[in-house]
């Protein structure tokens, strides 16, 4: 929550995962910002904006207009406190913390860390009849803000993704893995 009375106001880091971690399970995130006596915004809450404006520039294509996927997200970080007004829990995602949301043949793995080596999505990998995807049906993996294509493999372990060499971005890493039309060869 941003208000002009906070003292500690999140950080946008905050703000992004905590809007990630939202969309991805259907939800929303509520921003009270409350403006000034003279009608201002304070600017401690308009840095914030302007911070997850500036993130949403470059990756709102995995938040706008997405829904949820089969899987909310995978990851050893978990909620301290669950249910309403839980925004107070002190987390520190890592790497290995995934969200997924979709849009048309799109599925957008949005990792919550920078990733310093190979990033390996456990939920698409091939294991049995929870096969998520099949390698053929991968068209591209790039990473928004960068739009390079990122070297891939899928295993069954899970799909493998070799980050870029520099951040698009300053929070919340999203990569768009672009699905073939059903029975399109090519």
């Amino acid at each position: 929550m941003i208000g002009n009375k906070d003292k500690n106001p999140n950080s946008p880091i905050t703000l992004i995962d905590n809007l990630v971690d939202r969309v991805s399970k259907n939800g929303y995130l509520l921003l009270n910002v409350g403006p000034k006596p003279d009608g201002t915004i304070p600017d401690e809450a308009k840095a914030l904006l302007l911070g997850m404006g500036a993130w949403l520039k470059i990756n709102g294509e995995a938040i706008y207009g997405t829904v949820p996927w089969i899987v909310a997200g995978e990851g050893p970080t978990k909620l301290g406190k669950s249910g309403e007004f839980n925004e107070k829990n002190d987390l520190h995602y890592t790497a290995q913390d995934i969200r997924f949301t979709v849009k048309d043949n799109n599925i957008y793995a949005i990792v919550l860390d920078w990733p310093t080596e190979s990033v390996l999505i456990k939920t698409l990998g091939l294991i049995g009849y929870n096969q998520a995807l099949y390698p053929a049906e991968i068209a591209s993996v790039t990473m928004l803000g960068d739009d390079k294509e990122l070297k891939w493999e899928l295993k069954k372990e899970g799909l493998k993704i070799e980050p870029p060499k520099t951040k698009p971005c300053d929070n919340a890493y999203v990569f768009k893995i672009v699905r073939r039309q059903p029975f399109d060869q090519t």
